[in-house]
């Protein structure tokens, strides 16, 4: 990925919820596990980390949008 120029942007160690999942979410990234036949829904804990990753790439954009080149 990074010869490609891309940012790997995990899920913050920060996340109380990393711990706390039982069936998916990683610091590397959200996941979620749903069966062969899709069964299984997502926990709340599967979208908090979803939701968190996805502050943490809004915030590393702005970041890199107000950077002078």
């Amino acid at each position: 990925l990074f010869h490609h120029g891309m940012i790997v942007c995990g899920v913050p160690f920060t996340e109380p919820d990393l711990v706390a999942t039982t069936s998916g979410g990683t610091p590397y990234g959200s996941s979620h596990v749903s069966g062969t036949q899709a069964s299984i829904e997502l926990t709340e804990e599967e979208i908090r980390l979803c939701r968190a990753q996805g502050r943490r790439l809004a915030d590393i954009t702005v970041k890199l949008a107000d950077t002078p080149e």
